[in-house]
């Protein structure tokens, strides 16, 4: 696999770190500390010097303002903010800012994109449905509704939930997925303060400040609602994607953390990361970050382009989600029995990550899951099918056959 990033995605990285190294994680009281949430709102300061950069125009298109890059560039700047754990609305903001360009109107690109490349207008997504368990378009329903008895031409009416929604209290819009009567899925982008629409505080395990979002007969105009074939389902395996990145971010400054703190304390006058077992269970979870990282790009990679497979794109997202929700875990579990009781001291910052790890792997679910969503596509599209075949043989993936 060739994992050489264009100059404009290695210039995004380089900015990015540029921004983010002066990031420090321990800025807000510590999660195993604080009964409620560690802060009422995202770091603002760093927002605003995300936009100074251009880095929250990065994925939006020329005609909107920015560079018009991919989710891969988007990726790869997530992966930096994790490492210091920056408390931003990126992934959101960012995903749903190119679903908008990708599969909304015109006029709602023009309304929207160019002020959240400013970083004047934020936005969330709610997807985890109404127990974080089922598809999180099931949690709403979408009623069209048109002429004199429906108020207005051409306007939705939603009804239902979605729970642990990130940044709702701070984000200008939130971007809520429905089913239809005919069983499709749309987009609706609401106003955070909006008749009907209602927020119930919820707390997530690394202590930021979610929220329960509660529908009751809103109603949004046409033009705010995105009803694109497809549309949703991208949103979605993208999300899932820059969770990855996260993870895979969070992971590989952990395990720096781990090897610079295991390469300076000593037992019987060596440092311990001399000790064979040691730098075996190093080894393995340096193996994990590797596993992560060519899963994710693969599933960046097929998101930005579209390319062709034997396995549609969601396969491929649910191979990363497999590794960065075990692998995640595993490093930082790893990492707090190298540090031994220095790990669980609240004024280290490891807590902190593990906390952080721990609500990346509740985000992405349990591996099994996803391992039984893969089996299913697999069962779905034989990978021995014509038709997941290239002219001349070879196999979409661009891998060449079996012989």
């Amino acid at each position: 696999m060739d994992f050489t990033f264009t100059e404009e995605q290695q210039a995004a990285v380089e900015a990015a770190r540029a921004v983010f190294s002066g990031v420090v994680p321990d800025t807000v009281p510590s999660p195993a500390l604080t009964p409620g949430a560690v802060a009422d709102d995202f770091d603002r300061p760093l927002w605003a010097k995300l936009a100074e950069s251009d880095l929250l125009s990065l994925v939006i298109g020329p005609e909107y303002g920015g560079a018009g890059l991919d989710p891969i560039a988007l990726c790869l700047v997530l992966r930096e903010s994790a490492k210091v754990l920056a408390r931003v609305p990126l992934l959101e903001t960012s995903a749903v800012a190119m679903a908008v360009e990708r599969y909304g109107s015109t006029e709602l690109a023009r309304e929207l994109l160019p002020a959240v490349g400013r970083g004047e207008l934020v936005l969330t997504v709610g997807a985890s449905g109404r127990t974080g368990h089922d598809p999180a378009e099931l949690g709403v329903t979408a009623q069209l509704v048109t002429g004199e008895s429906g108020g207005g031409e051409g306007s939705w009416v939603l009804d239902g939930v979605q729970t642990a929604v990130p940044w709702a209290y701070s984000a200008d819009r939130i971007a809520v997925p429905a089913h239809t009567g005919e069983g499709r899925a749309v987009l609706a982008l609401i106003p955070r303060v909006h008749e009907g629409l209602t927020l119930a505080e919820q707390f997530s395990t690394s202590g930021e400040r979610f929220a329960e979002v509660r529908l009751d007969s809103v109603r949004v105009k046409a033009d705010a609602v995105i009803d694109a074939e497809g549309a949703w389902e991208w949103l979605r395996d993208l999300l899932a994607t820059g969770t990855c990145a996260l993870a895979l971010g969070l992971g590989t400054g952990v395990l720096a953390m781990t090897s610079e703190y295991t390469g300076k304390r000593e037992q019987f006058g060596f440092p311990v990361a001399t000790f064979q077992a040691v730098a075996v269970q190093a080894a393995d979870r340096y193996i994990d970050l590797r596993a992560m990282e060519a899963t994710l790009w693969q599933a960046a990679w097929r998101i930005s382009t579209g390319a062709a497979g034997a396995l549609p794109a969601s396969g491929d997202v649910s191979v990363a989600k497999i590794w960065a929700s075990d692998g995640v875990r595993r490093v930082v579990q790893t990492a707090q029995h190298l540090h031994g009781g220095f790990g669980a001291d609240t004024d280290y910052p490891l807590h902190r990550y593990h906390a952080w790890a721990k609500q990346l792997e509740l985000s992405l679910g349990p591996a099994a899951a996803h391992e039984e969503a893969l089996g299913d596509l697999l069962a779905a599209h034989p990978l021995a099918s014509p038709d997941t075949r290239e002219p001349g043989g070879r196999q979409a993936t661009g891998r060449p056959p079996e012989t």
